[in-house]
């Protein structure tokens, strides 16, 4: 067995490891009890009816969807703007500052999830769909950060030289010259992003009463407060949506080698 093979072997070992146990919820979901349980007694799809045809779980849908959609954008763009200027310093203190925006990846949830209630208590933001917008995006701007550094890594800086000796000005340089030469990078980013809002729970249940209710904090309730198998059903709706996401990431880097290689 060639050392290749077998690193692939261990990837998807580990990988199968990591994953499976979510994978639960797919039978779960498809029992025909009124309780969380195996389909020993057969299969049902009722639970998805139950969830796609119920006004709160379609509202707790929606809202998650617009929450994540609206912080993946915002923080696509802070991300974005910040892994631009931090490239252009390429200084040691850029590295500080790097690491200082860095630190939401690095922070406990729940201590994240308590400064957020602090500050947000005496502007009136607690819950709010602006309040938990602003929150996500905080915390998923490093991804996006990383992702477009990791692009600009490979950026030929002469582009923007040569760019800016025709008379660009520095959005036009930023705009039609570095932004469509890192756009992998920009859209990995933003999908990240996304992810993150979408599964986010632990700063929403500090932040989020009785106005917005996402899809993962009705999930919760609805574990701590009964055992209903609708639960599961929308816990593999969550994991389609997140799978979706991470497929799509994953043909955008595809794309992205085979445009980098040489024909």
């Amino acid at each position: 067995m060639t050392p290749a093979r077998l690193n692939r072997i261990i990837a998807w070992s580990l990988l199968v490891f990591l994953v499976a146990p979510a994978l639960i919820a797919i039978p779960v979901s498809l029992t025909s009890q009124n309780y969380l349980s195996l389909p020993w007694d057969g299969l049902s799809l009722q639970y998805y009816r139950e969830v796609f045809t119920s006004p709160d779980w379609m509202s707790s849908f929606f809202q998650s969807s617009l929450i994540g959609l609206t912080s993946a954008a915002l923080a696509t763009v802070m991300g974005t703007l910040a892994a631009v200027g931090l490239w252009r310093m390429s200084s040691r203190w850029g590295e500080v500052l790097r690491g200082f925006l860095l630190l939401p990846l690095v922070i406990p949830p729940i201590i994240a999830a308590m400064a957020f209630y602090r500050l947000y208590v005496p502007l009136r933001l607690i819950d709010t769909y602006t309040g938990l917008i602003l929150a996500h995006a905080v915390l998923a701007a490093p991804l996006v950060l990383i992702t477009v550094g990791a692009s600009l890594a490979g950026f030929d800086r002469r582009l923007e030289q040569a760019s800016r000796n025709l008379g660009a000005s520095a959005s036009q340089t930023l705009w039609r010259v570095i932004l469509p030469s890192i756009r992998p990078g920009v859209i990995s980013g933003a999908v990240f992003a996304f992810i993150a809002s979408w599964d986010e729970i632990v700063v929403t249940l500090f932040l989020s009463k009785f106005s917005v209710y996402t899809l993962p904090r009705r999930m919760w309730n609805g574990i701590r407060e009964n055992t209903d198998p609708a639960v599961a059903a929308a816990a593999v709706v969550l994991l389609g949506v997140t799978f979706a996401a991470f497929l799509i990431w994953a043909l955008l880097q595809r794309r992205a080698r085979r445009a980098r290689t040489p024909t």
